[in-house]
Order: C-alpha cells, then structure tokens, then sequence
C-alpha cells in the first residue's frame, strides 16, 4: 500500500500531521510521533484527547509527512482506524520516546494519564518527490 521509495518517513523521526474530523464536522490536525510495522500505522494518545474521541465517533483519518530534507517531498495517507490498543505499561509510548527523543520513557506522563495506540489501517497514499 505504502510506495517503497517513502518508506523512510514512516520508519524515521519524521512528525506526522494527523487529521480527524470534530465534533461539529470541522478539521482538526496535529502532529504526531508514528510507529509503522509494515501494514498498520500507530500513534499514541491519552484518553483525555480531542483526537481519540474524535476517532471513536468517526475512523477516517489523514496523515502527512513531510520529508526534512526537501519539503518539497512528502507522503499522504488515508485510512481508518481499526483498533484502540491500551498501553497500560506505556510500552508503546516510550518506544515512540526511544525513536524520536533516543530516551527510554516517556517524559511528560501525567499521572491519571491513559495511554492508548490508535491503529491506522492505510487504504489511499498520495505522495510527491
């Protein structure tokens, strides 16, 4: 689903914007830290966020990541999300904190904090350079 040739910015320190679908049909986008295993991408959010309980109500999502380099490159994907993992230990969380900050945990986990793993499955990309 992903071209080959943009593989290196879902598996790199590249922020990905993601954008979901408010309450009151408006946009809503951020950037993200991903994780990508070859067929699903994931994000992590806490349960408190507008964009998790924008995602349980609609499953459409965007991502767009632009390549540092050249901004002049980047990759589009649209998908849906099939599952909310729960991230109890912060497992994934602090690996995405090893991937974009080279430290173990996570560092701004507030306490109460529920960290959960949006699953994206991608069905479109759009990509240039």
């Amino acid at each position: 689903m992903i071209p080959e040739a943009y593989h290196d910015l879902l598996l790199g320190s590249v922020l990905a914007h993601v954008a979901t679908i408010g309450v009151r049909g408006e946009p809503q986008s951020t950037p993200v830290w991903i994780g990508w295993d070859g067929e699903y991408i994931r994000f992590s959010q806490t349960s408190r966020q507008q964009k998790y309980r924008n995602l349980q109500r609609d499953p459409r999502v965007a991502l767009s990541l632009v390549d540092p380099r050249n901004p002049y490159r980047y990759l589009e994907v649209r998908g849906v999300v099939v599952a909310f993992e729960d991230d109890p230990d912060r497992a994934f969380v602090d690996s995405m904190a090893r991937k974009y900050l080279g430290i173990e945990r996570y560092p701004w986990h507030h306490e109460g904090d529920e960290h959960i793993a949006i699953v994206i499955l991608p069905q479109h990309t759009s990509q240039m350079g």
